[in-house]
């Protein structure tokens, strides 16, 4: 009975929408210890350990931690690709309507934060390429915070959150593809163009086998790894080429997300934190937080996200080009555009991006990009929560009342 009772808690566990990102914590603690532990030197040898096979025709010889960010971050965006298009055929981004104030939402959200990092690092020549950094919102970890609160926000917050998440996730992956891409090689575009060009054939010809579409995915990433724009595109060129259709039948689209929405929230982005987060504490390094770099990323985090997004929302509002989420009020927005300050591991992943190579600004980027996620997260988890309280106390008196 009591093995019945623990697998049912297991089960329930990661059937909850908040696991993923308790996991993630974890996962964060955890290579924060490893990495101010003797074990450090250990790991990051470990990370550098190349694994593969080359030969004069193929390079498939790569270091572990390049095997994840560019390897294991590509499912991540197939899926998050997946998502997108799922949402913009019948969902929240399925009609100018409905996609309205998420899409202008989200803008607001990575328009005002990469301006404030850039007001920051403008005259700042080693740090000013970064201002790609906290333009992003980690789904996971978001969706995870806000899950915590359970049923003291309204359902139609929730989907908002992930409706603005997902189109700030693309406009990340085209800020990758444009800006933090190196020199291309075109005939390996050319190549990967092709593959694109015979996936869409056959979406068109009606094929539903999933293994059309992912073996030529895999190819394509090898095509544009080697081209010099990020090999994590290839899985959103790839996931948009997959055929979905509105109606509740399950597509091949939405069967290849439902297979891998568990693999990356449990495996996939727990690896990425535990590789990523390893951020050895030394001296210094709360000063830093103080230098242009710092400030640029923790109040372009905390302060530019939560303002970009309330901004946008009420101007879409007002000019009444869309509408506030139903039963929600611009307390609500206030507190999602905090949640929308947790960068964590989308803002790692573009600090890689920004000064690879450099370990002193790759630490100290992950550093401020850490405290502003805390703080977004606690003050965003914060605010809806006192909100939900003084609401639930105004409905008890006009009960009473009456």
């Amino acid at each position: 009975m009591a093995k019945l009772i623990n697998l049912k808690v297991f089960k329930d566990f990661f059937g909850s929408t908040s696991a993923g990102g308790i996991i993630l914590i974890g996962c964060v603690i955890i290579s924060l210890i490893i990495a101010n532990t003797e074990s450090a030197d250990n790991f990051a040898s470990l990370l550098n350990t190349e694994v593969g096979f080359a030969n004069e025709s193929v390079e498939l010889r790569y270091p572990i931690i390049l095997w994840i960010n560019d390897g294991l971050m590509a499912i991540f965006f197939l899926l998050v690709g997946l998502e997108i298009k799922r949402e913009i055929i019948e969902g929240e981004l399925s009609s100018v309507k409905q996609a309205a104030l998420p899409v202008l939402a989200a803008i607001g959200g990575v328009v005002i934060p990469a301006l404030i990092y850039t007001g920051f690092n403008i005259n700042e020549e080693a740090y000013v390429h970064g201002w790609g950094i906290p333009m992003a919102t980690d789904i996971a970890f978001a969706l995870g915070i806000l899950s915590l609160l359970g049923n003291k926000v309204p359902s139609s917050v929730k989907i908002f959150l992930a409706a603005l998440a997902i189109v700030d996730d693309l406009m990340a992956i085209l800020v990758i593809a444009i800006f933090y891409s190196t020199d291309l090689h075109l005939t390996y575009l050319m190549y990967a163009g092709g593959i694109v060009g015979l996936l869409i054939v056959f979406n068109r010809m009606g094929v539903k086998n999933i293994l059309f579409y992912v073996l030529p995915g895999m190819v394509m990433w090898y095509l544009i790894h080697h081209s010099g724009i990020h090999a994590t595109i290839a899985g959103v060129l790839t996931a948009l080429t997959l055929p979905t259709t509105p109606d509740a039948k399950e597509s091949p689209l939405e069967k290849l997300e439902h297979m891998l929405t568990k693999p990356v929230n449990f495996i996939i982005m727990p690896v990425f934190a535990i590789a990523n987060t390893n951020i050895t504490f030394e001296s210094g390094m709360l000063e830093g937080l103080a230098s242009n770099l710092g400030m640029g990323i923790i109040l372009g985090l905390f302060l530019g996200k939560p303002i970009g997004i309330f901004l946008m929302s009420w101007l879409s509002v007002k000019l009444k080009i869309a509408k506030l989420p139903a039963k929600s009020d611009w307390v609500h927005i206030v507190g999602l555009g905090l949640l929308g300050g947790i960068g964590f591991t989308m803002s790692i992943f573009i600090a890689l991006q920004s000064f690879h190579g450099n370990v002193a600004y790759e630490n100290e980027a992950k550093f401020a990009v850490l405290i502003a996620s805390v703080l977004s997260g606690v003050c965003g988890y914060g605010i809806l929560n006192l909100h939900n309280k003084k609401q639930k106390k105004k409905k008890e008196a006009v009960a009473t009342v009456v």
